[in-house]
């Protein structure tokens, strides 16, 4: 069971018309109910829009833009987009250590990790294929700042992929590598201790799509609480 103790506070809307809305969600929060905890970014919304309607989802510990539909037509317009993966996404993730190149991809197959789950794995046999771009955005002392567009939408797809770089991304729970060095133990813990940046080092910080209604080309950018 995992320990859930989400956020509280009014959820950030960056832009709201008849058909959409677009939020800043923040970690911590789960995107829709779950089986035990019904507490989650839909849930809250709907005291304000009864109609809101999921379109994606983030990691309950990914924090970020996400955009929801606010009747059915446009759900369904906008569920079509990603699922023909014409939505832009771009998340920024500081991971610890450092790539050998500026840029790159990493494209291995991911499948549930059933006795452990939610954790995902790398299965290279019957994994469902999974394509990351990324490129450095600023090396740090022992940890790096990335910018990654992932190309398929796969469960938690970024963590695990830069888990199996070599290069996890900082407090993330589920995905660490063992025996960090001295220096990167200091790190951590600093990170770790500042409560702005206590949370995973992953954020949605672009997202682009066609509006539903009117397909005009809609871009939003968030940045990184970190």
């Amino acid at each position: 069971m995992i320990d859930y103790r989400p956020p509280m506070g009014v959820i950030e809307l960056l832009y709201q018309d008849c058909d959409i809305l677009v939020v800043n969600k923040p970690a911590g929060l789960l995107s829709v109910p779950g089986r035990i905890y019904k507490d989650c970014l839909v849930s809250r919304l709907q005291a304000d829009y009864p109609d809101v309607r999921c379109v994606h989802r983030l990691d309950m510990e990914t924090s970020g833009l996400m955009v929801l539909a606010l009747h059915k037509p446009a759900q369904a317009h906008l569920n079509k987009q990603f699922e023909q993966r014409k939505v832009d996404k771009c998340y920024r993730a500081r991971v610890l250590g450092h790539p050998s190149k500026e840029s790159g991809e990493i494209n291995v197959p991911l499948i549930c990790d059933w006795p452990n789950r939610p954790k995902q794995k790398v299965d290279f046999d019957v994994g469902k294929a999974a394509l990351t771009h990324w490129h450095v955005y600023q090396r740090e002392v022992v940890t790096t700042l990335l910018d990654l567009k992932p190309v398929t939408g796969r469960s938690h797809q970024l963590r695990v992929h830069l888990w199996h770089m070599g290069l996890p991304i900082v407090a993330d729970s589920l995905y660490q590598t063992e025996g960090k060095s001295p220096d990167e133990t200091v790190v951590i813990e600093k990170l770790m201790g500042e409560k702005s940046r206590s949370s995973l080092h992953l954020h949605s910080t672009f997202l682009a799509f066609k509006h539903p209604v009117s397909g005009e080309r809609m871009t939003f950018q968030s940045t990184a609480p970190f």
